[in-house]
């Protein structure tokens, strides 16, 4: 008896669980189980073959070299500007600190001016007062004279405005100095100007 009813049982719960599964597709209701499509294939990520790597990797490395060229152009300017204007600055200093020096001798051209008519002597003796200052600020500028005076030629520093026939210096040597020669340390600013001497024939 118990043994009719624990079959009876089981019966019931297939007979349920039957009544809860999904019925069969039905071919003429008209769904169709589609294939995956070629496009929906197509969005799928493929994997990189190893050129489409390797070229990924160059233009990563093109992209940072191009960027590190641009920041070193950019430094680059910034620095010459920067130079630029150091130079600038540079000179206008050194220009001012020249100029400062020549200041007391332009104070005595004008005391001198101002001064009633005196004694030719007295001009002499304050427009030599004018010159020696004006040498001392030439030297704190480190400008030097040229040598010429009885010096050999040197068409470096001098410039010859006329040979003349001569005996009072040797030959090829300076006769005379029309106007004074300059170079501040090693460098020229200006030639003397002079006249050369040639053995009389």
């Amino acid at each position: 008896m118990s043994k009719s009813n624990g079959q009876a049982d089981v019966q019931d719960q297939l007979k349920e669980n039957l009544e809860h599964e999904l019925p069969a597709a039905d071919p003429q209701d008209g769904f169709q189980e589609k294939e995956p499509s070629a496009t929906t294939m197509a969005e799928a990520p493929q994997p990189e073959s190893p050129a489409e790597m390797e070229l990924r990797k160059l233009r990563s490395e093109r992209d940072n070299l191009l960027d590190r060229l641009a920041r070193l152009q950019a430094e680059f300017d910034n620095s010459r500007k920067r130079a630029a204007k150091e130079n600038a600055d540079y000179r206008d200093f050194a220009l001012a600190d020249a100029a400062r020096g020549l200041l007391p001798v332009m104070d005595s051209f004008e005391r001198a001016l101002k001064t009633p008519e005196s004694k030719p002597e007295d001009l002499r003796k304050g427009m030599e007062l004018i010159q020696k200052q004006l040498q001392d600020a030439l030297q704190r500028m480190n400008v030097q004279g040229v040598s010429a005076q009885g010096q050999p030629f040197d068409p470096r520093v001098h410039e010859a405005i006329e040979m003349v026939e001569s005996d009072a210096v040797p030959d090829h040597h300076v006769l005379e100095e029309l106007q004074a020669g300059y170079k501040i340390k090693d460098r020229l600013l200006r030639p003397a100007m002079v006249r050369v001497a040639t053995s009389k024939k």
